[in-house]
């Protein structure tokens, strides 16, 4: 029997297989977000009066060892078994009988899955954040330690003007500050309880929505049910748009290491072990992880638009299209995480050419500083342009190694303990110890 089923008749075979998807697979991991959020609503149902003492007294230990089960990964879903939330209640009733049957009261499956997906949304985001602001702490300690050798700057892929290691790992060290925004936007988003909102048009039994928001640690309620049905999929984009924009962060990130690594460019270098060869050349180390970044991010970066697709021309209410942004959004988290960790990781081993101008063909990417030393000797900047051009056209030009750049954000200073106030203002923002301390009671509690 399904939740759903008013009779002992079953449904055809093969629209059950179709429809239940793979659900039964990516379920597993809403497993004990669901134990959380049912241990949530029947506590709040025993105190409005829907469930006795002695109720609440048997289904919590029950969902206890349930919850245990699934965190020592025991727990499946069985053949037959639509979704984790049926899986649940089955469990509960085989051991409790007709007590397990009532924690169903004044909830729909449509409100269940949100709260699972809001809960299990918190964590993944908590895990991404800080394997963020790892990379973060590795890309501020290279932009340090490398702030005073020199490499080229481009514009439109051409030599430009002299840059620095200090500036380029500073650099995706700020982006991933901003990066950071956008996850904490996409946090505050999902750290919303839908749970009471039933299929999306409330209840007639007294739910105190405010209890189960403050059990959980939800931050604030989604007070209209309506809209508490409305968030499913625009959630879900908001939450990746946070991971694409880290994404996007990695990809560029990569695609700089891929080229400054090759024989062309010889900028950096990174052990053997890091690198793979060629079956035929045995001269290659190929920077296949890097690739293989920039290749999952590219992804990751195109996930938003997937979900905005899959969820666009939908009138209010639930559609079962919502199901397939699992199928998306779910592995996204680990494959994020995959590339912060192993990007930090390499960047560990990271070694940086300390030589590089001495080559002959960066000889003009001192121009600018040559222009600016006219200038600061009182010449006007066109006529100082002008010159310097004139000079190279004529091949007199001798460029001036002499770097002096001061000013905020520059070679000289790259205000390295600034950017580092910045990141720390988003992260004091996500106050993940306000989640982390209320669930612990719930599972606690002796209620």
């Amino acid at each position: 029997m399904k939740l759903w089923q008013k009779s002992t008749s079953s449904i055809d075979k093969q629209i059950e297989r179709f429809t239940i998807g793979q659900d039964a697979v990516l379920d597993l991991v809403l497993a004990s977000y669901d134990v959380l959020g049912t241990l949530a609503h029947i506590t709040m149902l025993e105190s409005v009066g829907l469930l006795t003492k002695s109720d609440l007294k048997q289904l919590r230990p029950a969902l206890l060892r349930i919850y245990k089960q699934i965190t020592k990964e025991g727990f499946s879903i069985d053949d037959g078994v639509e979704d984790v939330h049926s899986q649940v209640e089955l469990l509960l009733t085989q051991e409790l009988g007709d007590v397990g049957k009532k924690v169903h009261s004044g909830r729909s499956r449509n409100d269940q899955v949100l709260v699972d997906l809001r809960l299990y949304f918190r964590e993944e985001l908590r895990q991404v954040v800080l394997a963020t602001q790892k990379l973060f702490e590795r890309l501020q300690e290279l932009s340090e330690q490398h702030q005073d050798v020199l490499l080229p700057g481009y514009t439109h892929t051409q030599v430009a003007m002299p840059s620095s290691f200090g500036l380029w790992f500073g650099a995706y060290a700020e982006s991933l500050v901003d990066d950071t925004q956008l996850l904490l936007a996409a946090y505050r988003v999902v750290n919303q309880n839908p749970l009471g909102s039933a299929a999306g048009y409330g209840s007639s039994f007294p739910l105190d929505r405010q209890m189960t928001t403050e059990l959980l640690g939800f931050d604030e309620l989604n007070y209209n049910s309506v809209y508490a049905q409305m968030g499913r999929g625009k959630t879900e984009r908001i939450v990746a748009f946070g991971l694409s924009s880290v994404a996007t962060t990695l990809n560029k990130l990569a695609d700089d290491i891929c080229w400054y690594v090759s024989q062309n460019f010889q900028f950096i270098r990174f052990p053997d072990q890091l690198t793979t060869g060629s079956s035929i050349m045995p001269h290659k180390k190929n920077p296949d992880v890097f690739e293989l970044i920039r290749a999952k991010c590219n992804q990751l970066i195109s996930l938003p638009n997937q979900i905005a697709l899959v969820t666009t021309n939908m009138i209010s209410g639930y559609h079962r299209d919502w199901q397939v942004l699992k199928e998306g959004l779910f592995p996204a988290f680990g494959q994020l995480k995959d590339c912060l960790d192993i990007l930090e990781f390499a960047l560990q081993h990271i070694s940086v050419n300390e030589d590089i101008l001495n080559d002959e063909k960066y000889r003009y990417l001192f121009t600018v500083e040559r222009v600016n030393e006219k200038v600061l000797a009182g010449k006007a900047f066109r006529d100082a342009y002008r010159e310097v051009g004139e000079e190279i056209a004529s091949g007199s030009y001798q460029p001036s190694t002499e770097i002096s750049h001061t000013h905020v954000g520059s070679i000289g200073n790259l205000q390295t303990e600034a950017i580092a106030q910045k990141m720390n203002q988003v992260l004091a923002q996500f106050k993940f110890e306000n989640a982390e301390k209320s669930i612990k009671r719930l599972l606690a509690s002796k209620k």
